[in-house]
């Protein structure tokens, strides 16, 4: 396997880890409107992913970084052609962490509430236009000799792109479900479970729909496995949650996650971005990638720090592994 393959399939396991673990972090923010009653009930929803929020942007921080480096092409034509939704994304992550922040700086009810307000849109929005990206990443999109996208941002809102996005908010926002059913005691977490089954058969259905579609459209024999994988996981998921095992339910949420990624990437191999005008002028981990010398370097650089982050982010979960509900709430505003 050449290094430019290699990265293709780090790059993927980044965006996989990421979607794995901000996924039911997002989740957890639309959760605020859809679940919480009250003030105390956003306030628990809040600290279950407190702790983590920010590591898990990390992920986001290394795949940007790793695909500028390995695959300086796909890193250009992507940021040019995607700028205004990617602009979105960015927007919105950077009012979420101020909003975490922010929120109780000060004790006035509007002040708290103006900012929950913003950490559920600012959770959605992002958690909808990935799903938006990544589509059009796999459908494809026009690309021209040059290997410059030469379409408009309205190309981009195309109904196989739609559905995806479709497909990652409900995902997300049932991962974050069943992740406040693990996290959380008392009445929240019943509700959580109850609402995790709603969620869960609604997500079963878009994205059934958006995989088949997938792998009609450039699927092959391995992107057919990791299809199967995804709807099994879910089902199994939803067959947990309602068994009260919500260990089981998020883990296998997550396996729904990574097997959909893994299919995703799996159909657009060795594509990194089709082109629709002609296939000769797709961007692929060939044309698209860095020197050899270049990929050696990061090899090296990756084989050393990722252990290191591993095993940081894993201890800072377990450290934060307990359950906690309004009762553990302190009584200051704060």
């Amino acid at each position: 396997m050449e290094l430019h393959d290699v990265w293709f399939v780090l790059i993927a396991v980044l965006w996989t880890g990421y979607f794995f673990l901000e996924g039911f972090d997002f989740g957890v923010g639309v959760l605020t409107k859809l679940l919480a009653r009250n003030r105390p009930e956003k306030r628990v929803l809040i600290n279950t992913i407190g702790p983590v929020w920010d590591g898990n942007e990390v992920w986001l921080l290394t795949a940007g970084g790793a695909t500028f480096a390995a695959f300086p092409e796909w890193y250009a034509t992507l940021f040019s052609g995607f700028y205004l939704p990617l602009l979105v994304i960015l927007v919105c992550l950077i009012v979420r962490g101020v909003a975490f922040e922010y929120r109780v700086k000060r004790p006035e009810e509007n002040w708290q509430r103006d900012w929950e307000t913003a950490i559920f849109w600012t959770s959605l929005i992002p958690a909808f236009l990935w799903g938006v990206a990544f589509g059009n990443i796999v459908h494809g999109v026009k690309i021209d000799r040059d290997l410059e996208y030469v379409g408009s941002v309205w190309d981009l809102l195309n109904p196989y792109a739609l559905l995806g996005g479709l497909v990652t908010l409900t995902l997300f926002t049932f991962h974050g479900t069943v992740f406040t059913a693990l996290k959380t005691v008392g009445e929240i977490r019943e509700r959580a479970r109850a609402l995790a089954l709603r969620v869960g058969l609604a997500t079963a259905v878009l994205a059934l729909v958006f995989l088949v579609w997938t792998q009609a459209h450039s699927g092959n024999g391995k992107s057919l496995v990791a299809l199967v994988v995804a709807v099994a996981a879910l089902v199994a998921a939803l067959v947990a949650n309602q068994a009260g095992r919500e260990g089981w339910s998020f883990a296998l949420s997550g396996v729904t996650i990574v097997a959909a990624v893994a299919m995703l990437f799996l159909t657009l191999f060795p594509n990194v971005m089709p082109s629709t005008l002609n296939a000769d002028w797709s961007l692929t981990v060939t044309n698209a990638s860095s020197s050899p010398y270049t990929l050696k370097i990061m090899t090296w650089l990756a084989v050393i720090a990722t252990p290191v982050v591993l095993l940081y982010q894993g201890w800072t979960y377990w450290v934060f592994r307990k359950r906690i509900g309004t009762q553990h709430l302190a009584d200051a505003a704060h």
